[in-house]
């Protein structure tokens, strides 16, 4: 079998980041008289104040993430990199005693990630494909079980 690279996509990480930014700065300066309105004010300037505190760090912060699963090596490694530093984690085949389907989000209002999680040894449990990297196909659960057969594939080799 060949290895299997994907890697996340991080200018869709820059957009949510940069889209957080900008609605705080905008609700900020719209809702900066709060002393003068009434509490709908105060809740518009501190809105933007919690959006711009998860935007800022987010356009810092975000990276790109590899997953890079070597059947040859039997091991899978996990590259993590963003502005500051690279982290990288390698996992062997024989850490893994399972492999289950994550998911975070709610139906109702179309906002759904899914990603495998590893039961490692230790009784960790490890989230590949991890929600808010926009791994292309994350938002489809059919394409992730796809995703957990080619793994279960690789590790029963």
């Amino acid at each position: 079998m060949n290895s299997w690279k994907s890697q996340s996509n991080p200018a869709k990480q820059m957009m949510l980041s940069a889209a957080c930014t900008i609605a705080g700065m905008i609700l900020m300066i719209g809702f900066r008289n709060f002393e003068n309105g009434g509490s709908n004010t105060m809740a518009g300037f501190l809105l933007g104040l919690l959006l711009l505190l998860i935007g800022v760090p987010g356009l810092l912060m975000s990276g790109k993430q590899t997953v890079l699963v070597d059947p040859k090596t039997r091991r899978i490694t996990i590259e993590d990199s963003n502005r500051f530093r690279t982290k990288n984690r390698s996992i062997p085949f024989s850490d893994i005693v399972g492999v289950s389907i994550g998911y975070l989000g709610k139906r109702s209002n179309n906002v759904t990630w899914y990603y495998l999680v590893l039961k490692l040894r230790n009784g960790e449990d490890y989230p590949l494909f991890a929600p808010g990297r926009f791994f292309e196909g994350a938002s489809d659960r059919s394409t992730v079980a796809g995703w957990k057969q080619r793994l279960e594939g690789y590790l029963g080799q």
